[in-house]
């Protein structure tokens, strides 16, 4: 088959929504588990809207050139220091074609371009995007658990942390300290990202913050709400403890729900302590960079709305 790269416009919306609905519900089905979106494709217009608000132009389509439909799509997102992979999806339809590689190798080109690394987070269970990647450069460099609570209408009901009291919600005043802590502990920095979580023009949007005894930033996490995502993160945190903190002040903020979020596999006293709190395990997932990269010094807790490697 033969394929044009373009960039996605505001027309390809419903497509796009559908084609992630269906791409990533027939996958998870064919392997053994339920839908992962519940609420028709149009729901999944969500993630059309919060890339392009965050980054506009930045999501590629691979059309075929026969038929006029959409076989493939990948957001991306340049940022400072590098380059991140967002959510991308192939329909079933098109499925050993190419249509991906060739996505791929185009948001290669430009970050090349640009002289940046590139960033994702992909499922561990998926052989066939993690062969894609791996074929591409990409090296996987952390394992994140996919770990969910069902949280009771009241809200979670365990003992806070005993860093409990130093967390607050995220604000505007915030940004540069958000970005520059990450820059610190990660070696990435995306101010604009924290920025749009904390305008939150769609409500759909939460952020925790914590401080040391001088008012020093330790830590921050977000969280999406909507009927296509329920996730907690992105986030970054100096310790364990400052990510308990973080993550029971969020949890919080999701009753009724089942949040999921991912957590560093070595983090064995965190994951501990999300044991006991009710959690549990239903996937895993590498951090995995093409180009330069370092260790994190810190706590990292990834997510999918925006991507983040």
């Amino acid at each position: 088959m033969n394929f044009t790269i373009r960039a996605m416009e505001k027309a390809d919306w419903p497509e796009v929504g559908e084609l992630i609905y269906v791409s990533i519900n027939y996958w998870y089905h064919t392997h053994g588990s339920g839908p992962k979106f519940n609420n028709g494709p149009e729901s999944t217009q969500l993630f059309c809207k919060i890339y392009e608000d965050i980054d506009p132009g930045c999501c590629l389509l691979a059309v075929n050139e026969s038929s006029g439909s959409i076989a493939a799509s990948c957001f991306y997102h340049p940022r400072e220091t590098h380059v991140s992979i967002g959510i991308m999806n192939v329909h079933p339809n098109y499925f050993g074609h190419g249509a991906g590689r060739l996505l791929m190798n185009e948001i290669i080109r430009v970050a090349d371009e640009q002289g940046k690394p590139l960033r994702l987070v992909s499922s561990a269970m998926n052989l066939d995007s993690f062969t894609l990647y791996n074929r591409c450069g990409f090296v996987p460099r952390q394992v994140f658990q996919d770990m969910y609570i069902e949280i009771p209408e009241g809200g979670l009901s365990v003992e806070p942390p005993s860093l409990a009291s130093r967390v607050r919600s995220a604000s505007p005043d915030d940004v540069d300290a958000i970005a520059d802590l990450e820059k610190e502990l990660v070696g990435i920095r995306r101010p604009d990202d924290y920025a749009y979580f904390i305008e939150n023009q769609d409500g759909w949007w939460s952020g925790s913050v914590i401080e040391d005894a001088k008012g020093n930033l330790d830590g921050f996490l977000f969280s999406v709400a909507n009927s296509a995502s329920n996730i907690i993160g992105p986030g970054v945190a100096r310790t364990e403890e400052d990510t308990a903190a973080l993550l029971h002040a969020q949890l919080q903020q999701h009753a009724g729900r089942s949040p999921v979020f991912l957590v560093p596999s070595d983090c064995c006293d965190l994951i501990g302590t999300l044991y006991s709190w009710g959690a549990r395990n239903c996937e895993i997932h590498f951090s995995q960079t093409r180009g330069e990269w370092s260790p994190p010094t810190g706590v990292v807790l990834p997510t999918f709305m925006p991507e983040t490697g």
